[in-house]
């Protein structure tokens, strides 16, 4: 930070972005970049000064500059400058047109500002796998339309057509092969059927509608505590239920006093058997 502070000062037009000292410290090499040639003499002398040691100045480029700050590439990894890659070798635009890639300026610069050097990593399958495509300037001419290019899948060898030159419009997705077939097909001057050389051409699927076969009346539904367990949806007779229910535990008190007396067992009431005591025992009222 401090000889930055220094070149300033003296006006030269260079940024210094790392500094290395030898193993003894006697030595310290400054790595600057600029775009012009500098006269760094009088900087020499004043950084002597400052820092006591033998001063030697380096000139990089900007993807070594980028190498020894290091960082993280749009990948997610380690720089490959930084990490493994020890020669630069120089990239241009045509490696991008070759891949199909968009000509971004923001997409295409790497962390130095240059154009990304994994742009010349994948461009040879690229060109050869590009030779086997049909020209993009050549359109298809069937029965039912002329289809002009839209796009391609250079790998995957898969190329798409437009029946709009300017739009996309009724694309059809058709192999390299087959692209090559209809173009021989049209210099004798026959038309095939359709594009995908299909004897009938498929109709696009409709959306399935989830709710066709639904009952949405279904919500309108009463859902009262009377309604459970009845399947007519009628609601059942509180006051009905209630007396046939008591009919019920009164004819069971009767049925249990009646078997009693039968087996000869003496007849307790409730509450003497939730006490557990004889009756002969209860007090009565009076005492």
């Amino acid at each position: 930070i401090k000889s930055r502070q220094i070149a300033k000062d003296l006006g030269l037009s260079m940024k210094i972005g790392d500094v290395e000292y030898q193993g003894d410290g006697n030595k310290a090499i400054f790595y600057y970049i600029a775009d012009e040639r500098v006269d760094f003499r009088q900087l020499i002398k004043v950084l002597a000064d400052a820092f006591h040691v033998r001063i030697e100045m380096k000139q990089i480029g900007a993807r070594q500059e980028a190498g020894r700050i290091g960082g993280t590439g749009p990948c997610g990894r380690e720089l490959c400058c930084a990490s493994w890659m020890k020669n630069f070798v120089s990239v241009s635009t045509n490696a991008a047109r070759y891949q199909d890639i968009s000509p971004n300026p923001q997409k295409l610069a790497g962390m130095c500002g240059k154009l990304k050097c994994c742009l010349n990593y994948e461009v040879d399958n690229y060109i050869e796998s590009g030779k086997r495509l049909p020209s993009r300037e050549v359109s298809l001419h069937t029965l039912e339309a002329e289809y002009f290019f839209f796009k391609m899948d250079i790998l995957a060898g898969l190329v798409t057509y437009s029946t709009d030159k300017n739009m996309a419009a009724n694309l059809e997705t058709i192999t390299a092969e087959r692209a090559r077939r209809i173009i021989e097909m049209n210099k004798r001057g026959e038309k095939p059927e359709n594009l995908t050389g299909t004897k009938e051409r498929k109709q696009p699927e409709r959306p399935k509608d989830l709710l066709a076969d639904a009952d949405i009346s279904r919500f309108d539904k009463s859902k009262g505590r009377g309604n459970k367990g009845n399947n007519n949806g009628k609601p059942r007779n509180n006051q009905r239920n209630g007396q046939g229910n008591e009919g019920r535990r009164q004819g069971n008190r009767n049925g249990g006093r009646g078997q009693n007396r039968r087996n000869g067992a003496p007849q307790h009431s409730n509450e003497n058997v939730k006490n557990n005591t004889p009756r002969s025992e209860q007090p009565t009222k009076q005492q």
